[in-house]
């Protein structure tokens, strides 16, 4: 991973931690996500004059990570309303690039050096410590809330693998980036007028300007990411990714005021040696 690849990932990580900390949405979880998704279509839907039509060996990548992206946003909306979401949600974003780590051995046949490694564990296990603010109640979990939490980060570590792969076999990650992101909006708004009738439709409007901000912010991010992965190994820039719950836990101590506690210190460690790493790795 070169050094400029590695800093675009780190700020594609802090955009996705800052749209986090200052959009608020007064809609439920599913609207709300359903609003980002049809910002992020939209403003790829501006893109596309510009960019080549994928090639057909491209188009079973970018309908799989449309379903993988649901099945998502799916068990991330089940994680909500299990009722464990900031204990289980933590175990999904934690686990998610080690699995990706392996899928990436296995499907792309990427295997990771061994300080890579060390650092894919470090930055897991720094998310996980980082999330839980040292408040986990083991005995709270149970299994609905865990199956959500492992059904999530799959999602994640599938749509990741499979982006990555769809993105290098495309022309340019940009090409595969709008089509994806155009396809998933026009799936969402589908299974929005399914499951929540078009009286849905008002609701989403009102909050247009927030959906657009949102989506063009995470799709930027996650365009970087994309691109990261045509340049660097999937497993790497995945982990990487990850350091945005730092920037998040930045921007609440010195911007919001939040206490620094020991085990959000502990955690902030683990996450840079991690990233020192991967850097080295």
């Amino acid at each position: 991973m070169t050094l400029f690849v590695f800093f675009a990932v780190l700020a594609a990580a802090a955009m996705h931690a800052i749209w986090n900390a200052l959009v608020k949405v007064h809609l439920d979880r599913f609207l709300s996500i359903t609003l980002m998704t049809l910002g992020m279509g939209f403003a790829a839907l501006l893109v596309l004059p510009f960019v080549k039509v994928p090639k057909a060996e491209v188009w079973p990548f970018i309908l799989a990570s449309v379903f993988f992206h649901m099945g998502y946003r799916t068990f991330l909306i089940g994680a909500y309303k299990a009722g464990d979401f900031a204990q289980t949600y933590p175990l999904a974003r934690g686990t998610a690039p080690l699995l990706a780590a392996l899928g990436g051995m296995v499907v792309v046949r990427e295997v990771p050096a061994p300080l890579a490694i060390l650092g894919i564990l470090l930055l897991s296990a720094g998310t996980l410590v980082m999330s839980f603010r040292g408040g986990v109640h083991l005995e709270r979990f149970n299994l609905r809330a865990v199956c959500f939490a492992l059904g999530t980060s799959i999602f994640i570590a599938s749509y990741t693998l499979s982006d990555g792969s769809g993105a290098r076999l495309a022309a340019t990650a940009t090409s595969y980036a709008a089509w994806l992101f155009v396809c998933d909006a026009l799936w969402a708004l589908v299974l929005c007028l399914i499951f929540r009738g078009p009286q849905s439709l008002p609701v989403l409007a009102r909050d247009w300007k927030a959906g657009l901000f949102t989506g063009v912010l995470s799709g930027a991010a996650y365009w970087i990411v994309m691109w990261a992965m045509t340049k660097a190994p999937i497993a790497s820039v995945a982990s990487l990714r990850e350091t945005s719950i730092l920037f998040a836990m930045m921007i609440s101590v010195f911007a919001l005021g939040e206490k620094m506690t020991r085990w959000r210190g502990a955690a902030a460690l683990s996450i840079v040696a991690g990233v020192v790493a991967l850097r080295l790795g």
